[in-house]
Parts: structure tokens; sequence; C-alpha cells
């Protein structure tokens, strides 16, 4: 086992092990509010998870992945409205919604590349946006307000908080797991040499489209994924989901926490979203701040956080 190999999982590890515990520490000092604040970070993590696999692996640069957020959190809020509240069928009907949307947005915007590929990606993502705005069954632009969380089982165990932060953890945990896997396959190593030299891949007899196509799917996906889980935290759905400064926020942490690093993804979100609840409380304007915070990160540290701990980290992760 090389070195590298061996830091990654000690921060895997360690990343994960701390949101498993976040709940005892939670507890221990009386602030149940720390859940709910880490339930979405999760959520906005997987996003970010699933964005870095097209734009860290695949050098897609896709400014509408929110679009895949707000069908995942739709599917909940449609699905519980029509009596279905089954959590499997939130999840099987947000990737399947997911993926088909990623299909289409996908088969076009890949025969493009650039400017054109991230604008193409945008136009996708304000058309689900204003076609939600449009529904005023469901609240047009004011959004809609879930009664109840998603079930399980015909039970509602997601009502508490902390089984649904561990159920968001799982998901997360499965999630990474998954795109560690794609990445170190054979699958991901096309995936890569088509976004260092598409001809070169052409030229020893691969078709860099198909496989960028299958992981910008797999990503829109895994996105919604994180749409039912972020629905389930706040109990409350609305076409802000998928803005396109959504979109942007997740680019951000994706950055932050260093491109091409699946670990650093997570952290971007996590490190992304505490810093906004915490800047946040002493500032209206905290956008200023971690605009300015975010420079600075860039102009030191061109890999995000992945870069600053490359040293700890033996440079390669995943």
């Amino acid at each position: 086992m090389t070195r590298w190999l061996m830091r990654r999982r000690v921060a895997a590890w360690a990343i994960f092990g701390g949101f498993a515990l976040l709940p005892l520490v939670a507890a221990l000092t009386g602030d149940p509010y720390l859940v709910v604040v880490a339930t979405r970070i999760l959520a906005f993590a997987m996003a970010a998870l699933a964005l870095d696999l097209i734009l860290g692996y695949g050098g897609m640069v896709s400014f509408g992945h929110a679009a895949y957020l707000g069908i995942g959190a739709y599917a909940v809020a449609i699905l519980s409205r029509a009596g279905l509240t089954d959590l499997g069928a939130h999840l099987g009907v947000a990737v399947v919604a997911g993926a088909l949307f990623a299909l289409v947005t996908g088969a076009i915007s890949l025969r493009t590349r650039g400017i054109y590929f991230i604008m193409i990606t945008l136009a996708f993502a304000q058309m689900a946006y204003f076609f939600f705005v449009s529904l005023s069954a469901y609240g047009g632009d004011d959004g809609v307000t879930l009664t109840a969380r998603s079930t399980v089982l015909g039970q509602d165990w997601l009502a508490d908080d902390r089984v649904l932060y561990y159920a968001a953890l799982a998901m997360l945990l499965g999630l990474y797991l998954l795109c560690v896997a794609i990445t170190g396959s054979r699958f991901g190593r096309v995936l890569t040499g088509a976004r260092e030299n598409t001809l070169r891949m052409q030229a020893v007899g691969f078709t860099p489209f198909r496989f960028q196509l299958t992981a910008f799917v797999i990503s829109g996906a895994m996105t919604a994924i994180a749409g039912v889980i972020l629905a389930n935290q706040a109990s409350f759905v609305s076409p802000s989901y998928m803005n396109w400064h959504r979109s942007g926020e997740l680019v951000v942490m994706v950055v932050l926490g260093g491109i091409g690093n699946l670990l650093g993804a997570i952290a971007g979100a996590t490190l992304a979203l505490l810093l906004e609840e915490w800047l946040a409380l002493f500032t209206d304007h905290w956008r200023l701040i971690f605009g300015a915070l975010l420079i600075l990160v860039v102009l030191f540290s061109r890999d995000g956080l992945t870069g600053l701990f490359k040293g700890l980290s033996g440079g390669r992760g995943k």
C-alpha cells in the first residue's frame, strides 16, 4: 500500500469518524441545532462530491448542477403530496428523474466544449428552475412546506433529527465509496484520460463521449439523492434549490476543497457551510468576507484545502 493511499484512508476515517461522533458532541453540549446544521452539510457534501466526479476527474464544468438538487427535493414534495411517503420510493424516483435529466443535458452539452458547455448546462438548469416556478400547485416561486418527513417501512423514524442525520451520513459514505471505485477503475482512468487529451483516447480505441455521458448521468443521480436529504432536513422545497447561484456555490465548495479530490469536496462543503453559519452571526454581508477568504485560498493554494495539507496527505488523493 502506497503512502498516499494510506494517508487518504486515514483522512477518510478522520472525516467520517468525526461526522459519526457529532450527535454525541451535540448531546454533551446541549445544542441539538448542531445536528440540524450537520445534516444540511452532509446533503451539500453529497452534491459537491457528485460535481467533483465530473469536474475534477472528467474536466466537465457544470454550472447547472443545482437542477438535480432541486429535482431530488421536488421528488419528495410531489410524491408526498400524492400520498406516497416511503423514502425508498422518494430515492428511486429522484435517482431516475435526475439521471434522465442529466442524460438529456449531457447528450447535448457534451457535444460542445469550454464556455459553450458551461452555458448549456446553465440553460438547462434555468429551464428546470422556471418550470418549477410555474407549478402553482406546489407553491410556485414560494415553494411548498412538507407536512412530514419521508417514512421508512411505514414508520416515521426520520422525524428524529439524529436518525435523519445518520441516514444522510450512511448515504454520503456509500456515495464516496462509489466514487472511489469509479475513479480507481478502468472507467475512471479513461474519464481522466479524456479530460487530458480527448484525441489521444480516441486514437487508442476509446469513445470519450460515452464515458463522459455515463459519468454525467451518475453525477446527476447522486446530486438528486442529496436533494432528497435536503428536502427532509428543511421540510421545505422551493425552486431556489436549483437557481444558478446555488450551482455556483457547489462549484465554490469543490474549488475550496481541491478539484479532483473526493475527500476535498466533502471538506470544502463542510468548511463553506460552517463559514456561512459563523460569519452570518456577525454581519449580514458575510458573503463579502467569504469571497475574500476564497480568493486568498485560491491565490495561496490552487488545490484548495488539499493543497494546504499536501505535505500531510502525500500530495495526491481521492
